[in-house]
């Protein structure tokens, strides 16, 4: 049974339909993540499932007991559902100490002294923040004010911990660290997470399972392995990972570059359902696209080049037509201006 239920979950603001009748199932102990642009929903589902807003649809159901429903006129307030949950800017408070912004979700609990102190030192133990709890936050660096707040909503032993984009204000290599430091403290308190997030890397690193969101709809759930192999959509496509989309003419067997059908023909079996279509979309990710000799596959000219570390990043231009392919660092360079060709032998298709 799902730990976790919304079922047509909708809010509204104004005539804009924020989430539009959203249904999920979460399992316990599963780390799941809202992913999607700025703007399509997955910070404004979060705050239902944790009691800041209410529903303008549907409902909410948590451990088996119902949390918020419209049509029943059923709301449980935030600080009785007992979630845990992290912010985007920590939130702790800098006139108290480390050790009193753990306790201080516990004392508002009127739990006893003891169980205070137990709960508060095991908290800080398992955030490795032992050695800090008596110094004040401003005294400790961003990544240590994270783990404060990752404390506190640890602290009331949670069954949920939802988490609002908690690694953005970090550095790259804090927020690397941070990831790990979530996943082990999911395994040590078996907690299910609901983590929202605008960066693929963090969702494809956490997650279980992924939520792609766009208008306040559903595009795609699946593993992080099938959102990015096995994308339903063409969004998703490009949300996930870096993608190239290229317009092709289909005529006589043969896909060709639109812009330029006097480059060569793409070397791609084109599916039944598109037989007899005049045009279409072929999307690839750019590590898919490899430099053929000349002769094979389509003409092009390097437009553009970026060394970055690993991997070296061009750009392709064929007719108006621009292709992004991604190689390792310890193939042979080719510059600026040079002619190339190309061959992509894996590619999805789209109308």
């Amino acid at each position: 049974m799902a730990y976790v239920e919304l079922r047509d979950v909708t809010k509204l603001f104004g005539t804009v339909r924020a989430v539009d009748k959203l249904n999920l199932s979460i399992e316990k102990g599963e780390c799941f993540s809202f992913l999607g642009p700025s703007g399509c929903g997955k910070t404004t589902t979060l705050r239902m499932v944790a009691g800041f807003e209410d529903l303008d649809g549907g409902e909410i159901e948590v451990g088996g007991k119902l949390m918020s429903s419209k049509a029943k006129n059923f709301y449980v307030p935030p600080e009785h559902r007992g979630f845990g949950m992290v912010f985007q800017a920590f939130a702790v408070w800098p006139h108290m100490t480390v050790y009193d912004n753990v306790a201080f979700p516990l004392k508002i609990k009127k739990l006893s002294r003891s169980e205070i102190e137990e709960r508060t030192k095991q908290a800080l133990a398992n955030t490795n923040l032992t050695k800090q709890a008596q110094l004040y936050p401003n005294d400790l660096s961003g990544g240590e004010k994270q783990r404060i707040a990752l404390a506190r909503a640890l602290s009331i032993n949670p069954g949920l911990l939802l988490l609002d984009e908690p690694l953005s204000n970090l550095d790259p290599h804090l927020r690397e660290e941070m990831r790990f430091e979530i996943k082990d403290l999911q395994r040590k308190y078996d907690f299910s997470i609901i983590f929202v997030t605008h960066d693929q890397s963090e969702a494809m690193a956490l997650s279980n399972r992924i939520m792609v969101m766009k208008d306040g709809r559903t595009m795609q759930i699946d593993t992080p392995l099938n959102i990015y192999a096995h994308p339903k959509n063409q969004f998703v496509f490009s949300f996930i990972g870096l993608s190239n989309f290229i317009k092709v003419k289909l005529d006589g067997g043969r896909a060709v570059i639109e812009s330029a059908p006097e480059a060569g023909a793409l070397a791609a079996e084109i599916p039944a359902e598109f037989a007899g279509a005049p045009k279409a979309t072929l999307a690839c990710r750019p590590s898919d696209v490899q430099f053929v000799p000349e002769g094979e596959g389509v003409r092009g000219v390097i437009d553009r080049m970026a060394y970055l570390g690993e991997t070296v990043d061009y750009m392709v231009k064929v007719g108006t037509q621009e292709i992004r392919v991604e190689k390792s660092r310890r193939e042979p360079r080719l510059e600026v201006g040079h002619a190339c060709s190309i061959s992509i032998p894996r590619v999805v298709w789209y109308e």
